[in-house]
């Protein structure tokens, strides 16, 4: 696969889906040919699962049926979007991945990690992002933004303060652990200045 694989993650609110988009815009002015994507869904039969996951009720799936949704969500995405456009030599843009599976079902939900890593194991094998951008914020500040937006989409939204806040902390925690994957990038600030971040990361890690 000679495209690049970017991904965007954070807890709710943290401005993942602009910010990819404008580093999206910036990298095809530079005469990249980019896809930009989501998870969960990005490919037909991953949408479908998306809507059991992010609409309903908080707790209408215990932490080991959500996981399992999300890698079944995610392998077809895999195999109809992001490993075909990566052979054809695009770059990918994903907003979340499976460090989401990570902070939400792991720490959130108290899922072990050993168990989610056989998960990934198997539908994943050894795939993993070329880069991981985390954009953190106080938590308080994210679910502020995040209901703004309304729609039905706000089930994880619902799930109170404490499970975010333990996602904040896991999203940090995998930053610590990946430090050549990942980088940590202040969301608080305006869309703007949160842009120049994020190129700055971008251009040291992959046109340096």
């Amino acid at each position: 696969m000679s495209g690049r694989f970017i991904t965007f993650e954070g807890g709710e609110g943290a401005g993942k889906s602009t910010q990819l988009k404008l580093l999206a815009d910036t990298l095809r002015s530079k005469g990249l040919d980019i896809v930009q994507t989501r998870e969960p869904g990005g490919a037909p039969g991953a949408e479908d699962i998306r809507r059991l996951l992010v609409e309903g009720e908080p707790g209408r799936w215990d932490a080991i049926t959500e996981t399992l949704l999300h890698f079944a969500a995610r392998r077809d995405h895999l195999v109809r979007t992001v490993w075909p456009a990566l052979s054809d030599g695009r770059w990918v843009l994903c907003d979340r991945f499976a460090d989401s599976t990570t902070a939400y079902q792991g720490c959130g939900h108290g899922l072990p990690a050993h168990a989610i890593e056989q998960f990934y194991a198997l539908t994943l094998g050894e795939f993993r992002p070329d880069l991981t951008v985390i954009l953190d914020q106080p938590v308080e500040e994210g679910l502020r933004r995040a209901a703004k937006r309304g729609g039905g989409e706000d089930r994880y939204e619902r799930m109170g303060l404490q499970f975010h806040r333990r996602l904040r902390q896991g999203f940090l925690d995998i930053a610590k652990a990946h430090p050549n994957r990942c980088v940590v990038v202040s969301a608080e600030g305006s869309v703007e200045e949160v842009q120049v971040r994020i190129w700055d990361k971008v251009k040291d890690r992959l046109f340096s």
